[in-house]
């Protein structure tokens, strides 16, 4: 609060046309958000903004959550912080391959040599994509995702974020690179990275591992088959299975140790069908005697259960997928006379759907199918971004150490968890459940083209064999090193492949192996020392609920092992957004909203308002009746400000002193309190209540107060008249401020009318202040008073009688009655009333009885 005098510049027809364009521009110039680095750790607050997917497009759930950390850096940096607000693109991975095959008709092919002087197709098919090489590859999703940064970019500048654009970041950049190969060397220098031979999940379309956190379960139908083992006496022992074309696999039977029908089973043989091979039976309590016949085939592999059962009994491999989904060519080893191989080879090279058709044949032409399969629907897992179900297949691959088989490394990451404030709080749990139901370590390596290569090469023997225990590593200061195009040290690019020479790693890193790295990577980490040690662990990490279990604890992972600390020490998670039906919006069920046509139709301002009026956890419905409402307020806030100024008149002033009024106290000691329960709404991060409790204040001021005292405020040659100005200004200035971090344009647009600067470069409104300023006065007068003359309207409105119409009588009585009487004045210039009594009595409920002057014709 200043106490000066002002002049105005307002405009003679406000408007929300082109408001957005004009601030964006100005913002950029004036560098309102730019960072101040030469602020202290305590005087910052730092954000890690999740960086979007490049590859897709924004659309609305986007446009709601990002809206709610811009409130968060726009509270804190009218706080007075230096707020650290980065923006960053994920750009690399599986959907910007997709996107670019798309884009170009083009698909990668690692045998294609390099084409300096490719040139992508004038008329891309993407049925038909043209192979290229890597490197060509690599150059297009560059070129591609630099364009579609510049979209988004558009975007979010249109929305309002007030993001230090200086401060960029690409997860597939030099700094990006640098940084997940850093930390995946020191990862493996201290034992948390490992590589394993190991069954792995794996999509047959992408061709590549998938980690636990990106699986998905979708029903779909399937049938139990009933098949007929043997026991050495030639005795059958039937099993059911929804996999008969894995029977090549089994390994062995297992049932629970104390199901008594197979008692006598355990440690004996039978032999598979079609096949004949000889196999065990085993006891393990994973086996279900409700399930089927309650005795089951173990196969390399069919579901994780068949990875847990091989790994805890210890059994033979004998797998027959292979990554291409197909049944590989070769028998596998106990598949020894010439019918079982002949009955192998008609299932080589087959599908997975056709070689379950093909083995149910030879089941049948065995006899050794029982019955009719019994059709029935059950889940199955997926590759969240693919359309075949997963299989199991044996691969080497990279790990990080995650908790999945450490159990002291589990218990201090749920401890990291709990030492991190969580908004809302019950999102915690998820976290917790997450942790505690891994099944394995975390699998970031994919056989994937664009990502951040692993900076692995590894010496080839005699015979051209890799070393994998010896792997040759770069030295930090190299990186970011691409081992597919450089050579180890000691090695010329002559003896790539070459018996005695090297092979670089051909696999890249997982996306979220490098976005868990984000708040490292945006802070400088290893970088900019001075930067990172302002900014890091960072304070806050916006982000949704169906990626706690992927960045969030993946990001924890990455700080607990390499900082030893948490990444940030406060998260929001947002809630989803919902289509009319309460349908969660989701690319997948083809119901997701892009944001632009209502930016444009609505005004950023007004989408802004109905995201916030959406809390952190909670589901919210895409709802342009809200934004309508938005832009009903933000014209509101330009011509009641407009009002204000023109009333309040030139050269008025915000001097506290001039409030002498009871009532002009009284608004300001009810807005110190809405002061305050915004600041503590917004240090609860609760942004809604912060906007709902402001949006009230805002309507009451401009429908009661604005009104009761807009006659005295007129008069210009009166204490009276300049009690009513300048609490009107005082008022205005905290209203401004209060609605800043939700609407900024059409805040910052008022506040140039007559304040100089920007009104998000203000300081936040400070309830002692207005409480000061209102000096002793009592929001009920405002409340009594404001309720006096709503009931005088009603009674002039149910008459059918102008606003302006005379009143005789006002007669007002109970317990507020007498603060009522203390705007009397100001009650009968806005009523027009000639006279208005007052009784207090003991009744709670405020009276008001109104006698309309008489009218003639």
């Amino acid at each position: 609060m200043t106490n000066r005098s002002h002049s105005f510049r307002m405009p003679d027809k406000p408007s929300l046309d082109g408001i957005e364009a004009k601030w964006v521009d100005v913002w950029d110039e004036s560098g309102v958000y730019h960072f101040d680095r030469t602020r202290g750790r305590e005087d910052v607050y730092s954000i890690d903004t999740p960086p979007p997917t490049v590859s897709g497009s924004l659309h609305i759930g986007h446009v709601f959550s990002y809206t709610h950390t811009d409130t968060v850096a726009r509270f804190q940096r009218m706080n007075g912080k230096a707020v650290f607000y980065p923006m960053g693109w994920d750009d690399n991975g599986l959907p910007t391959e997709r996107r670019v095959q798309n884009y170009y008709g083009v698909r990668c092919d690692p045998s294609v040599p390099y084409d300096p002087d490719f040139q992508p197709p004038q008329k891309p098919d993407p049925k038909r994509q043209i192979p290229i090489s890597r490197r060509n590859f690599i150059e297009l999703c560059d070129i591609l995702t630099v364009e579609d940064e510049k979209v988004f970019e558009a975007i979010w500048r249109r929305l309002g974020l007030s993001v230090d654009w200086r401060h960029t970041y690409a997860t597939i950049d030099d700094n990006s690179r640098a940084a997940a190969q850093r930390a995946f060397l020191r990862n493996l220098a201290r034992g948390e990275a490992y590589m394993s031979e190991a069954p792995t999940l794996w999509d047959v379309t992408f061709r590549t591992a998938v980690a636990q956190a990106e699986l998905e379960d979708r029903e779909r139908p399937s049938a139990y088959h009933k098949v007929a083992f043997h026991k050495p006496d030639g005795t059958p022992v039937h099993i059911e299975t929804t996999r008969p074309e894995l029977l090549a696999a089994c390994v062995a039977l297992v049932a629970h140790p104390d199901d008594e029908r197979y008692a006598d089973l355990f440690g004996t043989t039978v032999t598979t069908p079609v096949f004949g091979v000889e196999v065990p039976v085993r006891a393990h309590h994973l086996a279900d005697p409700e399930k089927g016949s309650g005795i089951a085939m173990i196969c390399t592999f069919g579901d994780t259960t068949d990875v847990t059962w091989w790994r805890e009994l210890q059994l033979e491999t004998r797998p027959i997928i292979g990554w291409d989904g197909r049944v590989i060519a070769d028998p596998p080893k106990g598949i020894e006379s010439d019918a079982a191989r002949e009955a192998y080879a008609r299932l080589a090279g087959a599908t997975v759907h056709t070689a379950r058709e093909r083995t149910v044949e030879l089941l049948r032409e065995s006899g050794d199918l029982v019955g009719d399969p019994k059709p029935i629907t059950h889940p199955v897992k997926f590759y969240e971004k693919g359309d075949k179900p997963l299989e199991i297949v044996t691969t080497r691959q990279w790990y990080i150490r995650n908790g999945g088989r450490d159990e002291e490394v589990r218990a201090q990451l749920i401890e990291r968890g709990r030492e991190l404030t969580w908004h809302p709080e019950h999102m915690r749990q998820r976290y917790e459940n997450w942790v505690e139901g891994l099944n394995g370590d975390w699998l970031i390596s994919r056989q994937r083209f664009f990502g951040v290569p692993f900076p692995v090469w590894y010496p080839l023997d005699a015979d051209g064999n890799p070393d994998y225990d010896a792997p040759l590593l770069p030295s930090e200061d190299q990186l970011p090193v691409d081992p597919s195009s450089q050579t180890p040290a000691g090695y010329t690019e002559e003896q790539r492949g070459r018996a005695n020479g090297f092979m670089g790693d051909p696999d890249v890193m997982d996306t979220w192996a490098t976005s868990s790295l984000s708040p490292q990577i945006a802070s400088g980490w290893e970088r900019d020392q001075d930067l990172f040690e302002r900014v890091f662990p960072m304070d806050f990490r916006p982000q949704g609920q169906d990626i706690i279990r992927t960045w969030l604890f993946s990001t924890v992972v990455r700080a607990h092992f390499e900082n030893g600390s948490l990444p940030w020490n406060t998260t929001g998670i947002s809630g989803w957004i919902l289509d009319p039906d309460r349908k969660k919006m989701s690319k997948s069920k083809g119901n997701v909203v892009t944001p632009v046509a209502l930016l444009e139709k609505y005004s950023s301002d007004a989408v802004r308002y109905w995201a916030a009026s959406g809390r952190l956890g909670t589901d919210t419905a895409l709802d342009e009746g809200q934004m309508k409402v938005g832009r009903r307020l933000s014209i509101k806030i330009l011509n009641a400000s407009k009002f204000v100024m023109s009333v309040a008149g030139e050269h008025a002033t915000t001097d506290p002193a001039q409030v002498t009024e009871p009532l002009d106290r009284a608004m300001l000691a009810a807005l110190a309190d809405v002061v305050e329960e915004a600041t503590t709404a917004f240090r609860s991060y609760d942004h809604t209540r912060a906007l709902e409790r402001t949006e009230r204040f805002f309507w009451d001021f401009c429908d009661d107060y604005l009104e009761l005292v807009k006659t005295r405020a007129y008069d210009t040659g009166s204490t009276e008249g300049a009690s009513a100005r300048a609490a009107l200004l005082i008022a205005l200035g905290a209203l401004h401020r209060l609605f800043a971090p939700f609407v900024p344009f059409v805040t910052d647009e008022v506040w140039s009318w007559w304040q100089e600067g920007s009104v998000h470069a203000q300081s936040w409104p400070d309830a002692a202040e207005y409480r000061d300023a209102a000096a002793g006065g009592d929001p009920a007068v405002l409340a009594a008073t404001a309720e006096v003359l709503r009931a005088v309207r009603k009674a002039k409105s149910e008459a059918k009688l102008s606003m302006r119409a005379e009143v005789d009588l006002v007669r007002v009585s109970g317990k507020q009655a007498e603060s009522a009487r203390a705007a009397s004045g100001d009650i009968a210039a806005a009523g027009r009333a000639a006279g208005i009594d007052f009784e207090t009595t003991d009744d709670g409920e405020l009276s008001v009885e109104v006698t309309l002057a008489e009218t003639t014709e």
